[in-house]
């Protein structure tokens, strides 16, 4: 059974399944974005350390340069939820503006080297108040994110944990895909552990149905990566709508 997808018919194998991530940089103009670089501090921060903590509070926002970044919630019974996978280009934005600080509403942990500019909350709100065109772009960019963040949602909430995960691993393919001549391989390692923390799943459940998508040729899994080899039977799980009704800059993980 061969990818099924026919706006990726035409990829060569070996390259990403889309160019999906649409960072602050594509809301900005090159010299808009510049400026946003000016005031920038550069940091290293190795795989396993962590940008912040939930519940710390912080006037920082941090743009990706390189690397990824996990974004987990934790409950009061002390489960765990995956918020996002970040990734090069993105901005992660916790401060709440104006002048009382709430704490972080997640934990940022580094999963693979990453190099950080961050800014401050005051020279943020500086840069934005003497630009108005960067100040729109700044808004278009927040826009975008709450749509991901509304279709996520919609996703996890309307079609059980079978829609859910399908659709998870729709947005891991947009994310982190790679077209190969036998599916769209997800370039990282996941556990199901991890997989169940993105639906509110247990593992057991995630094993199941994981199985069953193996024994319908929908997926199939090589040194320890998943194969997507029907990405249209996943999106019949999850009762996705194709492209471009649905963008793949907004399906993403």
């Amino acid at each position: 059974m061969g990818i099924n997808c026919p706006t990726m018919a035409n990829e060569k194998t070996g390259e990403r399944a889309c160019s999906s991530n649409k960072g602050i940089a594509a809301f900005c103009t090159p010299k808009q974005f510049e400026r946003l670089e000016g005031i920038m501090v550069p940091m290293r921060v190795a795989a396993g350390g962590f940008l912040f903590w939930e519940g710390d509070e912080t006037e920082n926002i941090y743009y990706i340069r390189s690397g990824r970044i996990k974004l987990r919630k934790s409950t009061e019974d002390g489960k765990e939820y995956i918020l996002s996978i970040l990734q090069a280009g993105d901005l992660i934005c916790e401060f709440p503006g104006g002048q009382t600080p709430l704490p972080c509403g997640c934990t940022a942990e580094v999963t693979e080297n990453a190099e950080i500019g961050v800014i401050t909350q005051h020279e943020l709100e500086s840069l934005i108040r003497n630009d108005g065109d960067l100040a729109l772009s700044f808004m278009n960019w927040m826009a975008y994110s709450h749509r991901v963040t509304q279709s996520k949602f919609r996703d996890l909430l309307l079609f059980g944990k079978p829609g859910a995960l399908a659709s998870t691993l729709i947005r891991l393919s947009n994310s982190f895909g790679v077209v190969e001549t036998y599916g769209i391989r997800i370039d990282m390692k996941l556990t199901h552990a991890e997989l169940a923390d993105f639906i509110g799943a247990t593992r057991e459940s995630v094993n199941r149905m994981l199985n069953e998508f193996k024994e319908k040729e929908i997926l199939d899994f090589r040194y320890g990566k998943i194969i997507i080899r029907s990405l249209k039977a996943l999106q019949e799980i999850c009762h996705c709508n194709t492209c471009p009704t649905c963008p793949k800059e907004i399906c993403r993980i």
